[in-house]
């Protein structure tokens, strides 16, 4: 570089630097000599804009959270938080003065309106605020981010000295949605920010999150920014989006079934997994009892279920027995054992002998279950029938202890599956004893997690080839579209051949027969294979087996020689013969509606009709609202139109998303008036498109579907609306 360029340079930026300084000094002449601030105009005399200098972060959007049609799990939504202002300079627009003055009426005030707030506290703070000479201050617990609907009828009240500062809140708009896998995000007092408290929501909080950026500023005595103050010096970097494997309309489907599963066989807890056998992706993840994610305050438990969960899940466990003794070249096919009882001993090696039954071994007799004798059959109507004789009989006679040992180890059993972000417990693998070794193989001692379950159960629906299972489908920029993780369908092993596979998924179709304990689950027009399970409950605090509250089960895939689609729904209950098993049904019918598997019947809908079908969502968007209507005229859907213009301006479903039969679907037209519909039957997600589309908030209360409104259909609404529904 010349020395003429080098000089040049300098004299520019003497010239920048001068400038500069010439344009401060001029700020501040003009302010002591007008009092009034250069760039904004404000009169700095007035007691209304003298202005402290603030030092404050910029809190970063938290990412979305998204099934894998693009429906909205979790998102952030404004919120209002109290401030109360305490400048005695102040006064409203009818001069009259705008600040606290008396803590204890004010506090007493926002008693009224918010009912779970502490009075006393209230008020204390704000006379510690006042003794302190704040000009303002915020409330404390049960005063922060507040809905609209609550912002809005503090505000009617008109309290003085009381406002708002706009914030954020997490919203789940399908809540309960597989609450303790979601999880929930809430603000943290300590980190200044919407944190993951629980499940995803806490696993992926380093990339939903985000990074704060830093800005200052002047403000004013009511906590507004003076104008042409701002100053950013970083950059706020919005968190990632994360979009799952699951299907909100089956999920929605689940939590309903598992709601009716509680409450038809008076249950103590529930569960349904619903996976593509051959990639692992879970399309629905579900446990009961369950919380509201808007407001989780009552969490009856932590733990998740099907990952966390340690259990012995009865006779589920017999097909992976059956599979080691094919592979390994020892099935007896076609040949009898005798059922009913199984009493024995062992020799000096440690071998397992079947003797008379009535001889007293000190080993505990091992019985079929409820007492039932089926006499002499095959191996093949064991599995049929649940035989636990079968199992010992296979397990002391055919399969020994380290092939089945290894193949339980194959199978992945009792170690952590390694799904990403989903916390999980291991079990426990008992089979030291000959008692423990003989119950194993039929569901009992040793103890596994559902996940476990699930993942060796595609290794006999895939041909041998047994996949991980995954929810997290990808994490991506919402501003780029760029794709920050990316996680593909993963082989966890092949404990078994594809030919051993086949001839175990043979086996299964017995338990389908009439007469068999699978029977109970057919469902008309689908072919499916199944494994049912009846196991009991360890009790850690008596040590004992309980009596009185048992595991049912079934795990299911379809169709059955070539299976897409698997279900393990279970229960907890005293109810082992007489439950109902039509919750499972529906929730099988609707996954495999939901995967276009072809040769199914739909979830049946007494009070719509038999007849279901899927569609593509068309773009209706920028049309005519006769032209939407005639295009969805072959539709088997509820149309709800929103407006009283006559051209569509949104929609919901979006285009290219699936629908299915009695779907509602919402068309947003270009008119000046929205009125109320009737939303009877509505579900939570059929609410939340109202909401998204119109920008009217709705407040709900209870789970299922809509079952009262306060206002009446008909009636003009508007964003000011106060709109209330139960759901039940």
């Amino acid at each position: 570089m010349s020395v003429k360029e080098t000089n040049r340079k300098i004299r520019a930026m003497l010239m920048v630097m001068i400038v500069s300084a010439i344009l401060v000094s001029a700020n501040i002449v003009y302010t002591m000599t007008t009092h009034h601030h250069l760039w904004s105009g404000q009169d700095v005399l007035n007691s209304q804009i003298r202005s402290s200098i603030v030092n404050t972060s910029v809190e970063a959007s938290r990412g979305n959270i998204y099934d894998r049609n693009g429906n909205i799990i979790a998102q952030e939504i404004p919120a209002y938080t109290i401030v109360a202002y305490l400048d005695d300079s102040l006064v409203d627009e009818n001069g009259d003065p705008d600040y606290v003055s008396d803590p204890e009426k004010t506090a007493r005030e926002l008693k009224k309106l918010l009912p779970d707030i502490d009075e006393k506290q209230v008020a204390a703070i704000l006379k510690k605020a006042i003794r302190n000479e704040q000009m303002q201050t915020e409330l404390g617990t049960g005063t922060k981010r507040l809905d609209k609907s609550v912002m809005e009828t503090i505000r009617k009240a008109n309290i003085p000295g009381i406002g708002f500062v706009e914030a954020t809140k997490r919203e789940y708009p399908s809540s309960p949605f597989a609450s303790n896998l979601i999880g929930f995000a809430a603000y943290d007092e300590d980190e200044q920010k919407i944190a993951g408290k629980l499940g995803l929501e806490e696993s992926l909080d380093d990339y939903l999150s985000g990074e704060d950026g830093r800005i200052q500023y002047q403000q004013m005595v009511d906590g507004s920014l003076l104008p042409g103050t701002l100053n950013v010096y970083k950059e706020a970097v919005d968190g990632d989006d994360v979009i799952l494997t699951i299907d909100s309309n089956l999920q929605s489907i689940v939590e309903t079934q598992l709601q009716a599963t509680i409450a038809q066989n008076n249950a103590q807890s529930a569960w349904a997994i619903v996976v593509e056998c051959e990639t692992g992706k879970i399309l629905a993840w579900g446990s009961y009892p369950t919380f509201d994610q808007n407001h989780p305050t009552e969490i009856p438990t932590y733990q998740n279920a099907l990952s966390q969960m340690n259990l012995e899940p009865g006779s589920v466990m017999k097909p992976f027995v059956y599979a080691t003794a094919i592979d390994t070249g020892v099935y007896p096919a076609g040949q009898s054992y005798t059922a009913g009882s199984f009493t024995y001993t062992q020799n000096g090696a440690g071998k397992i002998i079947r003797v008379a039954n009535g001889t007293d071994t000190g080993y505990p007799v091992i019985n079929d279950a409820l007492g039932e004798n089926f006499g002499v059959i095959t191996f093949e109507q064991g599995l049929a029938f649940s035989s636990n004789i079968a199992i010992c009989e296979l397990l002391a006679n055919y399969v020994n202890y380290d092939q089945f040992s290894s193949y339980l180890d194959k199978f992945g059993f009792y170690q952590y599956v390694d799904i990403p972000f989903v916390p999980e417990q291991q079990g426990v693998k008992n089979i030291q004893s000959a008692s423990d070794y003989l119950s194993t193989g039929f569901g009992q001692a040793s103890s596994l997690t559902i996940l476990q379950l699930v993942q060796a159960y595609t290794a006999i629906f895939n041909d041998g080839k047994m996949m991980k299972p995954y929810v997290v489908d990808e994490i991506v920029n919402p501003h780029t579209n760029q794709v920050v993780e990316k996680y593909e369908p993963e082989v966890a092993g092949e404990p078994i051949s594809a030919e051993t596979a086949a001839k175990v998924r043979e086996l299964m179709k017995g338990v389908m027969a009439d007469g068999a304990t699978g029977a109970r689950f057919s469902i008309d027009g689908v072919d499916m294979i199944a494994k049912t399970g009846t196991g009991e409950i360890y009790n850690e605090e008596t040590h004992k087996y309980d009596s009185t509250v048992y595991t049912s089960s079934v795990m299911a895939a379809a169709p059955a020689d070539d299976p897409k689609i698997m279900v393990y729904w279970g229960m907890q209950s005293a109810n082992i013969i007489g439950y109902s098993e039509e919750p499972f049904k529906t929730i099988m019918q609707a996954a495999l509606i939901a995967n276009a598997v072809n040769g199914t019947s739909q979830p049946s809908q007494p009070e719509e009709g038999d007849t279901w079908a899927t569609y593509e969502m068309p773009s209706l968007v920028n049309h005519s609202l006769d032209y939407a209507m005639n295009k969805m005229s072959d539709k088997n859907v509820k149309i709800i139109t929103i407006g009283d213009g006559n051209t569509v301006i949104d929609q919901f479903a979006r285009k290219g998303q699936t629908i299915y039969s009695y779907d509602r679907v919402f068309l947003l037209t270009n008119g000046n008036t929205i009125t109320m519909p009737d939303m009877t039957g509505w579900t939570r997600k059929d609410i939340t498109a109202f909401w998204q589309l119109t920008g009217i908030g709705i407040q709900t209360s209870g789970y299922g579907k809509v079952s009262a409104q306060n206002i009446e259909p008909g009636t003009p609404i508007d964003t000011n609306t106060d709109i209330q529904v139960t759901l039940e």
